[in-house]
C-alpha cells in the first residue's frame, strides 16, 4: 500500500493566494512515490477561490477544504487577531481532535514556497516528541524577543520554535491534552501576546520538541542556511507580494507567476504603497516596544501559570 501523508493548511479569502502559491511549490517538489491528501482549513471562503486551488490536482494528490465553524463556535470569541497574525493562525491546535484518523502530520503556514522534498520533513524521527519545528530565527536573535520568551513565557529562547512548519505527533497531542490545556488557558487567563498561538504551542510542548535546522524553515533574515534550503518562509513583516527586497522573495515570484491568482497577487502589490509600508514598518518597531512591555508585565505565562 503507498503512504499518504497528510498536510494541513489554513487560510482565509485574503490569503488564499498565497496558499495558492505554498500548494503548488509543495506538489512541483514532493516525491512521487507517495500519496499527499492537503487539507485547508477554513471558516468559510468563496467558491471560486477554492475552485483555483483545486487546479493544482493530479494524480497522487487530493486537496480538501474543511469548515471547522461549528468546531470553533464557542472558543472562537477569545482568538486575538494580533500585528500580522490572524485569527486563522489558532487552526491548527484543533486538528487532533478533529481528525482523529490520523496520529502524525505536517502543517503548514500559507506565506512560504517548498522547495525540497516534503515527504522527508513527514519522515523526521522524531519519537515521542510532541511537536518537530525549527527554531524561530527572529527570537534567537533579537534581544527584546530573546527577553520576552525567557523571562514572560519561561521557554528556553534557542529551543523557541516556528510554528508555521510543524510535524505534529497526533497522538502524544492527545494524549497529553494539548488541545484541552490551550482552551483552559485562553479562557481563564487573558495573556499580552505577540504571537497567540505559537506561544502556547511553545509553553504547552516546551522540552518535547525535536528541533529542525533552519533549511526547513528559513525566515528571510541574513543567517546562513543550515542543510538544504527546503522551505522558505516569509514569516517576518516584510512579505514578497508587498515589498521588493524581500531575501528569497524570487522563489515566491517563481510559483506565483505560474498561480491562476497571479493577477490578484500583483493588484495587491501594486496597491501596497507608501502609506502602507510606513504602516507596517511602524507596527513593527510596536512589536519591539511591546515586547520589552509584556516582559516586565505581570501578566505572563510564568508569572500566572509557572515556568515547569
Amino acid at each position: 500500500m503507498i503512504k499518504e501523508i497528510p498536510i494541513f493548511f489554513s487560510t482565509d479569502d485574503n490569503y488564499i493566494p498565497y496558499l495558492d502559491v505554498a500548494v503548488a511549490s509543495l506538489i512541483d517538489n514532493a516525491c512521487k512515490e507517495y500519496r499527499y491528501r492537503i487539507i485547508v482549513l477554513n471558516t468559510g471562503l468563496e467558491p471560486d477561490n477554492i475552485a483555483k486551488v483545486k487546479m493544482n490536482e493530479r494524480e497522487g494528490f487530493v486537496i480538501e477544504f474543511v469548515d471547522i465553524t461549528s468546531a470553533l463556535e464557542n472558543i472562537k470569541s477569545h482568538f486575538k487577531d494580533v500585528y500580522h497574525f490572524s485569527v486563522v493562525t489558532y487552526y491548527r491546535l484543533f486538528i487532533a481532535s478533529l481528525f482523529p484518523q490520523y496520529d502524525r502530520i505536517i502543517y503548514l503556514d500559507s506565506d512560504l514556497v517548498v522547495l525540497g522534498d516534503i515527504s522527508k520533513l513527514y519522515d523526521m524521527p522524531i519519537g515521542d516528541n510532541i511537536l518537530c519545528a525549527a527554531p524561530e530565527q527572529f527570537v534567537r536573535n533579537t534581544e527584546e524577543f530573546r527577553d520576552y520568551a525567557d523571562i514572560a513565557l519561561g521557554v528556553d529562547p534557542d529551543g523557541y520554535v516556528n510554528a508555521g512548519v510543524l510535524v505534529i505527533n497526533l497522538n502524544e497531542f492527545r494524549r497529553c491534552r494539548i488541545e484541552q490545556r490551550f482552551v483552559e488557558l485562553i479562557t481563564k487567563y487573558d495573556f499580552d501576546l505577540l504571537d497567540p498561538d505559537q506561544a502556547y504551542l511553545n509553553y504547552l510542548c516546551r522540552d518535547r520538541i525535536y528541533l529542525l535546522e533552519n533549511g526547513w524553515n528559513k525566515e528571510p533574515m541574513s543567517l546562513p542556511c543550515e542543510g538544504d534550503k527546503n522551505i522558505v518562509h516569509y514569516a517576518l513583516y516584510k512579505k514578497p507580494w508587498q515589498y521588493d527586497d524581500v531575501i528569497d522573495g524570487e522563489y515566491f515570484w517563481l510559483y506565483a507567476k505560474k498561480s491562476p491568482f497571479y493577477p490578484r497577487i500583483l493588484e495587491n502589490r501594486y496597491a501596497f504603497g507608501d502609506e502602507e509600508r510606513a504602516k507596517k514598518e511602524e507596527n513593527a518597531r510596536e512589536i519591539l516596544r511591546h515586547a520589552r512591555l509584556i516582559t516586565v508585565s505581570e501578566n505572563t505565562f510564568s508569572k500566572l501559570i509557572g515556568r515547569g
